[in-house]
This record gives C-alpha cells, sequence and structure tokens, in this order.
C-alpha cells in the first residue's frame, strides 16, 4: 500500500505458460525424448520496485531508503568552519569511515561515505537527507575534543540529532542500522493495517471507495476484505463504477464461507479489493 492508499503490484511472479516459448521457439526435450515448448515464468524485480520504495517510505524531505537496500548506509560530515582544523577533522572523519567500513550489517561490510566537497554543512546535510541515506554523522573541531559525534537518523524527523561517543557510534553501527530498518517496516505495516477495513456490505463498500470531494478528491479507500461469488463480470462492474479491482487473493487461512456482498450468492473466501495506478 503506498501512501495515498493504492495499491501497487511489484516484485511480483507471473506463470506465462507456453504463450512466450512458442512467440519465441524455445523448445526443451522432454524425458520421452520430443521436442515440447518450454512453459516460462516472469519475476517482476524491476524499476516499478524501485518507486514503491519511494512511494511507500518517502517523505516531504525526499527519498526515506531502508539500510539494506541503501547504496550509502552511512554518510559522515565533516564540519570545517576554519582552514586550521581542517586537516584533524577530515583525519578524523576517514578514520572512523575505515571503522566502520570493517563493522559487518546482515552480513555484509556497512557502506561509509565521507563528504569531502568544500561546501556548507547545511547544503550537503539537506542533500544527503533528500537521498534518503539512514544514517549521516556529522564531526567538527568540538567534536575532536569531546570524542562525540552527532547522529540523525533519517527514519526521525530530520532536525533530530543524538549526540553519541564515537566507541559508542562503532559499536552500535549495526544495530542502529536493524533499528531503522525494522522501524520502516513496522510503520509501513501499520500504515497499511491502518487503512485495511473488513467490509460486508454494498453500500460500504461504496462508501469506502467513493472521495467526499469529487471535484478534488482528498486521501480515501484503502484494503477491502470483502466477499466475492467468484464472476469476472462482477469485478468488471465494480471496477467500472470506481476504478477498483481485486489486488490478491490473500495467502493465509481466510477461505471463511460467506455471500458475495454483490450479489448475495454463496462466496468461498474474502479477496482484497483496492484502487490502484
Amino acid at each position: 500500500m503506498a501512501q495515498d492508499r493504492k495499491a501497487i503490484q511489484a516484485g511480483t511472479s507471473h506463470f506465462l505458460g507456453q504463450n512466450f516459448s512458442r512467440a519465441s521457439g524455445i523448445q526443451f526435450q522432454n524425458r520421452e525424448g520430443q521436442q515440447e515448448f518450454g512453459w516460462t515464468t516472469s519475476w517482476g524485480m524491476t524499476t516499478r520496485l524501485v518507486g514503491t520504495i519511494v512511494m511507500t517510505h518517502g517523505d516531504d524531505d525526499g527519498l526515506v531508503l531502508p539500510p539494506r537496500i541503501a547504496p550509502t548506509q552511512i554518510v559522515i560530515l565533516p564540519i570545517t568552519p576554519k582552514e586550521e582544523t581542517r586537516a584533524a577533522v577530515m583525519e578524523s572523519c576517514d578514520k572512523l569511515a575505515k571503522e566502520l567500513r570493517e563493522t559487518r550489517y546482515v552480513d555484509l561490510a556497512i557502506e561509509v561515505e565521507v563528504d569531502r566537497r568544500d561546501l556548507g554543512g547545511g547544503i550537503k546535510n539537506w542533500e544527503w537527507i533528500k537521498k534518503g541515506v539512514p544514517l549521516r554523522i556529522e564531526i567538527g573541531p568540538r567534536d575532536l575534543a569531546s570524542g562525540n559525534v552527532m547522529v540523525s537518523r533519517r527514519d526521525q524527523p530530520v532536525k533530530s540529532k543524538e549526540l553519541i561517543s564515537t566507541r559508542e557510534l562503532r559499536s552500535r553501527a549495526s544495530e542502529i542500522l536493524a533499528s531503522i530498518q525494522q522501524n520502516l517496516f513496522e510503520r509501513a505495516k501499520e500504515f497499511r493495517d491502518e487503512h485495511t477495513r473488513v467490509i460486508n456490505s454494498k453500500t460500504e463498500f461504496y462508501d469506502f471507495f467513493t472521495p467526499k470531494n469529487a471535484a478534488k478528491p482528498e486521501i480515501h479507500g484503502g484494503f477491502a476484505l470483502a466477499h466475492w461469488n467468484g464472476l469476472g463480470e462482477v469485478e468488471a462492474q465494480i471496477k467500472n463504477d470506481l476504478k477498483v479491482t481485486i489486488r490478491v487473493i490473500p495467502l493465509d487461512d481466510s477461505s471463511e464461507p460467506g455471500s458475495c456482498i454483490f450479489t448475495g450468492e454463496p462466496s468461498r473466501r474474502r479477496v482484497i479489493w483496492a484502487k490502484s495506478y
């Protein structure tokens, strides 16, 4: 579920049968020694999945990337207001980056970048916020003396910061990244569950998917769990009326018998209805 409560089909697999193998001449020799057209599948790990990540986790300030897939998981931002302290700050940043890269997260070396560009700290900070990097670390001259660094998590308000010791950061880097990953997952799941409703009547269904302001529709709807008699013409009518379709048949044990909310006919289970792109 995206943040406008629409459904996105992403990361899916499709059984294509022999349609594409017949068109492309893809054959194999079966156990009986006869030529047969292949049975093919399609796996939808494409740009749509990238877009789904943006739409699920992003906010008004830009991307918010889960640490497991972020190309840069930690960015170190040197704060060098004076030229005489620049060398010491950069040396400290490089040392910390090396130590963090020797730390592992999900059994891989943590990806760390030091932003060495000669730009203002505020400009650099906002650029990395927009890029969605999970963890930003600021190091300035005062931090060298205190042994502390300023840490900002992308899953929290952009102006929130936490002062922690360099030693603690080294030991907790993987733990913090795991916490961000889990928090983003729980936040998306909570949003989905909050806007998923069990619906037992046609009137309630139509109300759920009809905006109150038709001229300028507000965010409305979500996922509806409702009984359906299994007929395509019923789904076609709902699509024509509301632009709502069946998105998925749940894998869990939701095969409770009931009555189709549109026809009153028997239904073997509830299915998930939603608007989509």
